[in-house]
């Protein structure tokens, strides 16, 4: 089968994000940064190549930019860099060519709540996998869709903030925990 994939990039108040996907989900983002060249070009290199088989069972016929692709994923990333308390667990995802055993940690990271955050070893509970926090850890440095599936939300079970593997690294992970905290504190001003 052969499908297109689209991607856009739009800015955010903490710089250029990311999106690349086909009309049934999205497959990856990029973080802020920036430089949109830069974003475009970490989007794409992990995309399935054109015209060429791939192991998620389908060709990719094209990719092309769309400023509109997935315009209410858009608004609410936007939404969320300027401090409202928004989760994404209603964004369509694809995670072809996933293993199941990332594909069980990367959903159960998916429910981690806005401003919560959870162990490695709770996670590797939460999927039946209880001796496998390393694994799990491992399986989150995988993690085609940050910020959509929130491995940021997953700190050691000592409560130091551990890895992170997107660009920006552990500031990064640390900057977005914060952020989160802080818009909690907002959200509950407003009510």
């Amino acid at each position: 089968m052969q499908k297109a994939i689209k991607y856009t990039i739009f800015e955010t108040r903490w710089g250029y994000f990311g999106l690349a996907g086909t009309e049934y989900g999205l497959l990856r983002t990029c973080l802020p940064g920036p430089v949109p060249e830069k974003i475009k070009g970490q989007l794409l290199k992990s995309l399935p190549p054109v015209n060429r088989e791939s192991s998620t069972e389908y060709r990719v016929s094209r990719i092309e930019f769309d400023k509109t692709f997935f315009k209410t994923a858009q608004e609410q990333i936007i939404a969320y860099f300027e401090g409202a308390c928004i989760n994404f667990v209603n964004v369509p995802i694809v995670l072809d060519g996933c293993s199941s055993f990332l594909s069980s940690a990367l959903n159960a990271c998916r429910n981690i709540g806005f401003g919560r955050t959870m162990s490695y070893s709770g996670l590797a509970k939460k999927i039946g996998r209880p001796a496998a926090a390393r694994a799990v850890g491992s399986a989150l440095a995988k993690n085609p869709l940050p910020l959509i599936i929130p491995c940021h939300r997953v700190v050691r079970s000592d409560g130091k903030i551990g890895g992170f593997s997107a660009a920006g690294g552990k500031a990064l992970k640390t900057k977005l925990l914060k952020h989160e905290q802080a818009a909690i504190i907002d959200c509950k001003q407003l009510i």
